[in-house]
């Protein structure tokens, strides 16, 4: 549930009010000319604002008012389970995208009304949450619509986030399941499929400026009649990406897909019949959000704050702000996102409330409770307060091509959150746990291959993310993205028979680049790209938390390093390696350092770059995220300070100022009297720096955000419906403040410009400074 509605209804479905005192005949013809007459279909905002599991259909409430043998359920759902299972290793073996090669992707068994009953083990858990919205728009739209209608053998397309998607590069198939002309279940399969002829190629384009630059924008459509593919949608979904092969073999894979689920379902509803089927699968929605009810119930009363930042609109630095209370009282369970920043019309870091619920479910079923089956019921006792035109809950009109900025950020609350939550808790169904790296640190491409076609896509080293610190341990080394249980980072040496560049270097671990604790995180890893053997070709970096670390630590635990994209251009590192094979010694520290490649440009950015061509041989260079640590470093044994300065993953002044430890530089033995020493020294020194709460705050907190920076969401933790932001117009950047919808729209603007505009007046400055005017060229 939520506390607001959407503004915007599209649609022109709308009944006279009570006092027209129509009767029941004239009311139809109404219905029946606003049918005929309504010209723009839109995401219907009770279906899009909507978590909750449905209603029970009368057929479900007619199986259900009698006992069903929860053994012959269990029967039905091992066989899904083996089936959605087996159907998500077709999509990853014969699957086109590198989306689907490491294991981007679900398969998934629906009820009638669209609700997740059961989905892959494996693959992106997020999509339990966001695949019933199409299928109730279809229910809602299609199935009596005499154009369009729902048959057997039928299939519907789409991957328009605003519809109910994470985001517009993943595409689902979904098919109904009909006996005697009544719809009974669904099966979906969805893949992110990356190129989606977006602005720029790949399919998350961080150049998105309006809702057109982001690409293919699927409404549920059926692409699928009676079992037959039709060829004029399909034509007109190839011309509307870079990579027409890539869609139709994805498209054939996931009817492929969902034709070997449709199989076992047809056995089981055979052998069990049609009720025992409907009523297993609602049961198992209905068990899960009973369970979910039950945990939060065994949860201590109170409430917990995870206020985030992100520092970038992927093209100009920012401070945008990610709020949220996560508060438990009794059995329920209230998400409150008021006083998030307010959506940036012209930049594509917005995401629908929608997305955003999708990574909070994410975290319930990775991180919380990860033992209970992947299903819409996890989500649907959960309350979300959240207001319409935020960042994290865009309007219609906004751009939302990499939405997961936003979105993710609804992962790490919830997951920061639970790791404080269930803390005292004495049954624990996971371990506590810092944050998890949240960011796309990745890079994206596009252009001609050495094969001569055009493609758009992404590597799959994102799916490394780091594991944030247990209590007990360290975390994990780049093992997995936060979105996809078990998947995988690609061959390199499989994507270079495919496409023209190299990973010269690829996933070497990057000393220091953890997040510092009792336990530290699990470690991110180099990756140096360049561009061979192809006549254009170009590369994308869509992150943010080049300056604002992008995840915190956990009771102590310092958060993860920043990361800057790095480049050389000008050099053509191939011809340099080949007359001096020593200069092959690569990496981000030491080329930028050193600098050793002359005529090189060496450059440091942010990571939101925008579609670069690269010409051959150019160095681009960025390192995999860590999570948080856990704990006050002083507390970290000196041995494992120590294991991990001989294995060169700290730096010796990380060992030293950091983990405040004394060893000796040959042997590696720690010097125990002296680490006692230093940890004590350190202890005092920080006593000698505090100050008491009240005098902190006095000096620290201030009363409005400062002006020099574009600030854009509440400041304080007192009023979340009071906002500040940045707007500009022709005098320059202004403060404003107030409710949201007292906030003006917010446009970002032409950071070209801006540059121009900064040039001129230094040039004025100059000409005044120098009594000369400076020809100026047009």
């Amino acid at each position: 549930m939520t506390t607001t509605e959407s503004s915007q209804q599209t649609h022109a479905h709308s009944h006279p009010t009570p006092e027209t005192h129509l009767t029941a005949e004239e009311q139809e013809w109404v219905d029946a000319f606003m049918n005929d007459t309504t010209l723009f279909i839109g995401p219907d905002p009770e279906i899009m604002r909507e978590h909750s599991i449905a209603q029970r259909s009368p057929l479900e409430e007619r199986i259900l008012a009698h006992d069903l043998d929860p053994l012959v359920a269990d029967r039905i759902r091992r066989r899904l389970a083996g089936a959605l299972d087996e159907a998500f290793e077709m999509c990853e073996s014969m699957g086109a995208a590198p989306g689907a090669k490491w294991a981007d992707l679900s398969v998934a068994v629906y009820t009638a009304a669209g609700d997740v009953a059961y989905m892959s083990n494996r693959g992106v858990i997020a999509f339990s949450a966001v695949l019933h919205h199409p299928i109730r728009h279809i229910m809602k739209y299609w199935k009596d619509e005499p154009s369009v209608g729902i048959n057997p053998g039928d299939g519907f397309f789409h991957n328009d986030a605003r519809f109910g998607m994470v985001h517009n590069t993943d595409q689902s198939m979904l098919v109904p399941v009909m006996r005697e002309g009544e719809i009974i279940a669904w099966v979906g399969a969805t893949i992110h499929e990356g190129e989606n002829g977006a602005c720029e190629p790949g399919g998350m384009p961080s150049g998105s400026e309006t809702p057109f630059d982001d690409g293919l924008r699927g409404s549920p459509m059926k692409i699928v009649e009676k079992g037959r593919l039709r060829r004029d949608l399909l034509t007109f979904l190839q011309h509307s990406t870079r990579d027409p092969k890539l869609m139709l073999a994805d498209i054939k894979v996931k009817m492929g897909a969902v034709k070997r689920v449709m199989d076992i379902v047809d056995q089981s509803i055979g052998e069990f019949g049609v009720e025992t089927f409907v009523g297993s699968i609602r049961m198992t929605v209905e068990d899960v959000e009973q369970e979910v009810r039950r945990r939060v119930l065994e949860m201590p009363d109170g409430t917990v704050t995870v206020n985030q930042f992100v520092d970038s609109t992927l093209k100009e630095n920012i401070l945008i702000k990610f709020a949220c209370k996560i508060t438990v009282k009794g059995e329920r369970l209230i998400v409150d996102l008021r006083g998030t920043g307010p959506e940036i019309i012209n930049r594509a870091i917005n995401s629908p409330l929608a997305s955003t619920k999708a990574f909070v479910s994410q975290a319930i079923l990775s991180y919380w409770w990860p033992d209970l089956p992947r299903s819409t019921g996890a989500l649907s006792p959960i309350e979300i307060i959240s207001d319409e035109g935020t960042w994290g809950d865009c309007s219609y009109d906004a751009p939302t091509g990499q939405n997961l900025q936003a979105s993710f950020r609804g992962f790490s609350a919830l997951q920061i959150a639970y790791a404080k939550l269930q803390f005292s808790v004495p049954e624990k169904y996971s371990n506590v746990l810092a944050p998890w790296f949240n960011q796309i640190n990745d890079f994206l491409w596009g252009g001609t291959t050495q094969h001569g076609e055009q493609v758009g896509n992404l590597c799959a080293d994102l799916n490394g993310m780091s594991g944030g610190a247990k209590p007990f341990q360290d975390g994990e080394d780049s093992v997995a993205p936060l979105f996809c249980a078990m998947a995988d980072t690609g061959e390199q040496e499989v994507m270079e028979e495919e496409v023209p560049f190299l990973q010269l270097v690829s996933k070497r671990v990057v000393r220091d680049n953890q997040g510092f604790g009792k336990y530290r995180s699990g470690m991110g890893y180099e990756m140096i790209v360049a561009a061979r053997n192809t006549p254009s070709w170009g590369f994308m970096t869509v992150t943010s938390g080049a300056k604002f670390s992008s995840v915190c630590g956990l009771f102590g635990g310092y958060g993860c390093p920043t990361y800057p994209l790095a480049m050389v251009k000008g050099i053509n590192i191939f011809d340099i390696v080949k007359k001096d094979p020593s200069q092959f010694d690569l990496s981000m520290e030491r080329v930028m350092n050193e600098q050793p490649f002359e005529g090189g440009t060496y450059s440091t950015y942010h990571m939101g770059l925008q579609f670069d061509i690269a010409q051959e041989g150019e160095l681009y260079m960025i390192a995999q995220g860590a999570g948080g640590g856990y704990g006050d470093v002083l507390e970290r044994d000196p041995e494992l300070v120590v294991e991990d300065l001989q294995l060169d993953r700290i730096s010796e002044q990380v060992a030293r100022d950091i983990y405040r430890i004394s060893w000796n530089p040959e042997t590696f033995v720690v010097d125990v009297e002296q680490t006692e020493q230093l940890r004590a020294d350190e202890r005092r020194a920080r006593i000698k720096r505090s100050k008491p709460y009240a005098e902190f705050v006095k000096e620290f907190v201030t009363e409005e955000p400062p002006t020099d920076v574009p600030y854009f969401g509440s400041w304080g933790q007192e009023n979340n419906e009071h906002l500040f932001a940045t707007v500009w117009d022709h005098h320059g950047a202004t403060q404003v403040q107030g409710r949201l919808e007292e906030i003006p729209i917010i446009f970002m603007p032409n950071r070209h410009v801006v540059k121009i505009n900064n040039l001129e007046s230094r040039i004025r400055e100059l000409e005044e400074k120098y009594n000369e005017v400076i020809p100026h060229r047009t």
